[in-house]
């Protein structure tokens, strides 16, 4: 296929990034390049690349989630193609292939986006501004987790040399030179400064936090919660971009990792955990803000309850499935939160809500218009094993 083929029909071109190179597969109905064209990875070998087509609106770029993505995508719209960014995660037929290189994997990512490009799990890029505000928060947790190491470290080595470590907290560990032995001073002292380094770094980039909250203002809105800090409104505003991405809210749950998996066939429907997908520190933040809610602290509210009912099934299970539960819960309330900027947070919103006249309660969200294809109805045969199954399940 030629690379400046201009039909009437849309040319689908797979690009496998790699850290130095691009492979590149073009797929146009039943024509295919005569093989795969590698280049640079670089945006001026971009650049000269998609400048051979004629014209970019009959041409989707498609691509993998990954390091270059976001930067990749902008660059092939400012150029006026269509861009597919596919979930890395979601393509097995990729990454899990028996036989996988470079141009098999650009070919696949090309005919599956004609064939049906929902198979690719399309995901939505972070805009450049939005980008860099969030390295900032990444910066930060960095630190964060740095100092965890270390002091994690101190103490372990001072149990092992049967020294105490009860004296040594998280708030005084920096200014702990006396309390450490005097023999010990010289392995634990660059440890000790190495934390101060990091609580200045901390310190610095709270204050940038603080400055981007007030860049956005609707992170004020999400921390009428209380346990809801900066760092996570922030984190969730960025990511999300737009309220209205998800419909229903509840999808939001799952695109940051918080619901099961689901592995059902047949008769066998097995219980598994939160898939983990999505964005590793929005769901950090979201777990720790639902510990704070159940924790002493927490005000009482319908979240509140609503965990500690999951809670009293008793054990560290039960109060892990309780963590998880009110994060998932903190989802569509930010996003109604975001949404109606003229309500403001109801720790009892539902209780209220029954209250009210039916005429009188709004719509948190309205349902897009969807086409469905009309099914046969077959009247299936149900066992007997099964159907009494059912109802063993319905009285637990």
């Amino acid at each position: 296929m030629n690379n400046s083929s201009t039909e009437s029909r849309k040319i689908y071109l797979g690009f496998d990034v790699s850290q130095e190179t691009i492979e590149i597969f073009g797929v146009c109905g039943e024509k295919t390049s005569k093989g795969s064209v590698k280049i640079a990875n670089s945006k001026a070998a971009i650049r000269e690349f998609l400048a051979k087509f004629e014209n970019p609106g009959k041409v989707c770029v498609l691509m993998e989630t990954g390091t270059h993505s976001g930067w990749m995508s902008r660059l092939v719209e400012e150029l006026g193609m269509e861009v597919i960014v596919a979930h890395a995660r979601d393509l097995h037929l990729i990454y899990d292939s028996d036989k996988k290189n470079d141009a098999l994997d650009a070919e696949k990512l090309a005919r599956l986006a004609q064939y049906d490009r929902k198979l690719l799990h399309p995901t939505l890029p972070m805009d450049k501004e939005g980008q860099e505000d969030l390295l900032v928060l990444k910066a930060r947790d960095l630190l964060v987790r740095q100092r965890t190491q270390i002091i994690n470290i101190v103490r372990g080595l001072l149990r092992s040399l049967g020294e105490s470590d009860k004296e040594l907290t998280v708030d005084n560990m920096r200014e702990s030179h006396d309390k450490i032995p005097s023999e010990y001073q010289n392995v634990f002292l660059p440890l000790l400064e190495q934390l101060s380094y990091l609580e200045i770094g901390i310190k610095n980039y709270d204050r940038q936090i603080q400055k981007l909250c007030k860049k956005y203002p609707i992170t004020d809105r999400l921390r009428q919660i209380k346990g809801i800090g900066p760092n996570t409104s922030l984190a969730f505003v960025l990511l999300v971009g737009d309220p209205r991405r998800f419909s229903p809210p509840g999808r939001g749950c799952a695109y940051f990792g918080l619901t099961p998996e689901q592995k059902q066939s047949g008769k066998t429907d097995k219980q598994c955990s939160i898939s983990k997908h999505g964005n590793k520190l929005m769901r950090f933040l979201l777990i720790q803000a639902a510990c704070y809610i159940l924790g002493p602290f927490g005000e009482k509210s319908e979240l509140r309850e609503f965990g500690q009912r999951i809670s009293a099934r008793g054990g560290a299970i039960a109060r892990n499935k309780a963590h998880v539960a009110v994060a998932r819960k903190l989802i569509p309330l930010f996003l109604a939160l975001w949404r109606h900027p003229e309500l403001d947070y109801d720790p009892y919103f539902r209780r209220d809500q029954r209250k009210k006249q039916p005429g009188d309660r709004e719509k948190d969200s309205i349902q897009p218009a969807k086409t469905f294809i009309e099914l046969p109805t077959v009247r299936a045969s149900t066992p007997t094993s099964l159907v009494t199954h059912s109802r063993r399940s319905a009285r637990c």
